[in-house]
């Protein structure tokens, strides 16, 4: 989301009458590649750039041919396959050994509805947002068209494909909560590849304390792009951290702390007893990951002390909170959390990657 804010706040930057712009969007990924499906990079008549498709091996070629888009005012795409043997090709020598298409796409600032004005929409969501766009097709007319998927699910532009079947796609998608890419046949005969693009919402971070590590864990959340939220002594915060966080409140007003699928709570008020207060608090909320520092007498202690809740099996609740790094300063404690939280809401054990059996990404 951080990536698609950036582009966003660049192209409302721009005099639309002087830079015309595209996008290259990463449509579909065989095999490895540095970055993954709905990576996304703005590109400026001029050759300035906003975002990334690659590790860097590709954007200068993708750059050309957002510039081509940009001035045929017409959509494209290629296929970087990188996974020959071939010194002359983008991309080899770097690592990527997979296929990556992307999708150059002009944008027209007189379309109140183009892709970036979907992509607005999208990031003031609280909630996952899905997108579908239309990737391959033999019609240059239909090539590039992105809709976002409201309440209507009904795309008028393409009355060709059954609705029962787009319903069904949209449903599969949203469960998995993962792109997909779907072939169909409109019912006049033409063959048409989709993305149905599954968008996570902005990382929602409640931080409940005022100490100097809420300042160090706010500074790494703010590189992640990830909301912040504070609860505890406004008095005491400094206001670095409150030009960070969207949101402010005393530990008495935790009860108005709104959370989604997306949420993380870490209690780190360094209070035994205000944690104790607070914890059921969150616990009834149920945000993705509840993360308490202090070591594992201390939350046994509050185990004894709040006999309703199994704090030792509730999957969201982390105590000790943070993967096991060797954390020691404030800053790599932050780190340590942050890694657990990600990898929570990835579905991913935090290990090695030298561990892992398989490829680092899940087949999209």
């Amino acid at each position: 989301m951080k990536e698609i804010r950036k582009i966003i706040a660049d192209y409302d930057a721009l005099d639309h009458t002087k830079e015309k712009v595209a996008l290259a969007s990463v449509v579909n990924v065989e095999e490895s590649s540095y970055r993954r499906v709905g990576a996304r990079m703005l590109v400026r008549s001029d050759g300035i750039w906003t975002g990334g498709i690659s590790g860097g091996c590709l954007e200068g070629d993708a750059l050309k041919r957002s510039q081509m888009a940009i001035f045929k005012n017409t959509p494209s795409s290629v296929v970087y396959d990188t996974m020959d043997d071939d010194q002359n090709q983008i991309g080899v020598g770097l690592g990527c050994n997979g296929r990556i298409e992307v999708l150059f796409t002009p944008i027209d600032p007189a379309d109140a509805n183009n892709e970036i004005e979907q992509l607005r929409k999208v990031a003031a969501q609280d909630s996952p947002s899905m997108m579908l766009k239309v990737i391959d097709t033999e019609n240059e007319d239909l090539l590039g068209k992105s809709y976002l998927i409201e309440n209507d699910v009904k795309i008028a532009d393409l009355h060709g494909i059954k609705q029962s079947d787009l319903q069904q796609w949209i449903s599969e998608t949203r469960a998995n909560r993962k792109p997909r890419i779907v072939e169909c046949t409109t019912d006049s005969g033409e063959e048409l590849k989709l993305l149905i693009e599954f968008i996570k919402p902005e990382t929602r971070l409640v931080m409940v304390g005022y100490n100097y590590d809420v300042n160090a864990f706010a500074g790494i959340a703010q590189e992640l792009g990830w909301e912040i939220h504070v609860v505890g002594r406004a008095k005491k915060l400094s206001k670095s951290l409150f030009n960070l966080a969207k949101n402010v409140l005393e530990f008495e007003e935790a009860k108005q702390v709104e959370v989604h699928d997306y949420t993380a709570v870490v209690l780190m008020s360094h209070d035994y007893n205000w944690d104790k207060e607070l914890l059921p608090i969150f616990i009834e909320k149920n945000p993705a990951y509840i993360g308490m520092l202090g070591p594992k007498k201390r939350m046994y202690k509050m185990q004894g002390e709040l006999p309703d809740y199994d704090l030792g099996n509730l999957v969201n609740f982390h105590s000790p909170t943070g993967l096991d790094i060797g954390a020691e300063s404030p800053e790599e404690i932050a780190l340590a959390i942050a890694s657990e939280i990600i990898a929570t809401f990835r579905g991913r054990s935090g290990a090695s990657l030298k561990l892992r059996k398989g490829t680092i990404h899940e087949r999209q």
